[in-house]
């Protein structure tokens, strides 16, 4: 390597250090020395003189520094900064012309015309007959897409790249075509093959999404079936919450029935607290009639426990509450329950009617819930009045 060459080679360095940046995850100082050293072996193994192989050489190392101002276009940048640093360093204006000529003719869409443009051209895009071609494309269109070029989904970049391959590119010297195609083809054949794994796994994921959209349109049971079961759910919970009111009511004038007659009836003996036995038994009397009701929205009914084959037959039991069947033999139910799931209509009858009767338990217990909180009130309100009554007259 000449004294100018090694200079190209630290310009090149500190230039992209200094003003490159780092979204060039492609098009950087590592892609310019594979360039480089693609040149170095076509060179060596082409018939081609001295001062062409100092101008490829000098080209290779200077064909991408146009990135520092422009993506689009930076060959034109790339050969004025080459004219510049070649002039400071007193290369001959016939040594420029080739180096910008070369430059030149990495321009994709230009075709090479003399060995040494084909070169170049074959050094630039030698990445497609390697074995690190996957990871270098991969890095091209993550840079596309930090600078906002192109962003490719990864089925789209697959089919550009066989673009580039089947019809964009070509090698030009006899030693890429010898020595990189062959691999060239390896890394095509694998592009085709991701492509068609890509096109199964599509085909399956959009068979898959049209059966399930077929499967909903003609099995509407399913949506039927999940309002079933959201709204038994509910009635469950509104069943569960009026339990828990009543247990709480029912302890609550337990206390109070415990306080009372523990700790105020005792004292009701004395004369100077006989004023005090109104108000208290109005308060107990309350608290009890509480209980009464807490207990009775709570208290479950007691059914017969069976059924016959005839009200089977007829639809007018229900199957799914254990009330109607906790006295029949397995046998007897299992017949039941088989004459039921034979009828999709009779299954859907049956929760309909479990719902029915789910909706009248609860409204017994709302019904029975909203007098025992009523009373519960007006048995406190009544109290404190009295007492404070008794304490006035006293």
């Amino acid at each position: 390597m000449n004294n100018l060459i090694e200079k190209a080679d630290k310009f090149v360095e500190e230039l992209f250090k200094e003003k490159l940046p780092n979204t060039f995850i492609y098009h950087n100082y590592q892609h310019t020395q594979r360039v480089v050293k693609s040149t170095k072996e076509l060179i060596d193994n082409s018939e081609i003189n001295v001062k062409e192989e100092e101008a490829l050489m000098l080209a290779a190392w200077l064909h991408d520094t146009g990135y520092i101002h422009t993506y689009k276009g930076h060959e034109k940048k790339s050969a004025e900064i080459a004219e510049a640093f070649l002039k400071d360093n007193n290369a001959t204006q016939e040594l420029i012309d080739k180096v910008k000529k070369y430059i030149l003719a990495t321009n994709f869409s230009n075709i090479p015309e003399c060995l040494g443009e084909k070169i170049i051209r074959d050094a630039d895009s030698s990445h497609f007959g390697k074995e690190y071609f996957e990871e270098t494309s991969e890095f091209l269109r993550q840079e596309l897409e930090l600078h906002n070029i192109k962003h490719f989904t990864n089925a789209e970049w697959l089919e550009e790249n066989i673009l580039v391959f089947t019809e964009k590119h070509q090698y030009y010297t006899d030693y890429a075509i010898e020595k990189w195609k062959p691999k060239k083809d390896e890394n095509l054949l694998e592009l085709i093959e991701s492509k068609n794994k890509q096109q199964k796994k599509l085909k399956k994921e959009e068979h898959k999404a049209r059966m399930k959209a077929k499967y909903k349109n003609e099995n509407p049971e399913r949506s039927i079936q999940t309002l079933y079961r959201t709204t038994l759910r509910n009635h469950i919970k509104l069943s569960d919450i009026a339990d828990t009111k009543a247990n709480i009511l029912l302890s609550v004038n337990a206390i109070i029935i415990s306080l009372a007659i523990a700790d105020m009836i005792p004292k009701l003996e004395a004369a100077s607290n006989k004023h005090l036995l109104v108000p208290t038994l109005i308060l107990i009397l309350f608290s009890v009639a509480s209980i009464i009701l807490s207990i009775m929205s709570t208290r479950p009914n007691v059914t017969s426990g069976e059924f016959t084959r005839e009200q089977v037959k007829k639809r007018e039991v229900n199957l799914l509450f254990f009330g109607n069947y906790h006295k029949m033999p397995f046998d007897q139910f299992k017949w039941a329950m088989g004459e039921l799931i034979k009828d999709k209509d009779y299954v859907y009858e049956m929760l309909t009617l479990d719902l029915h009767l789910l909706g009248k338990v609860l409204h017994r217990k709302y019904l029975l819930l909203r007098l025992t909180y009523t009373v519960f009130m007006s048995g406190i309100i009544i109290s404190v009045l009295a007492y404070i009554l008794s304490f006035y007259l006293m």
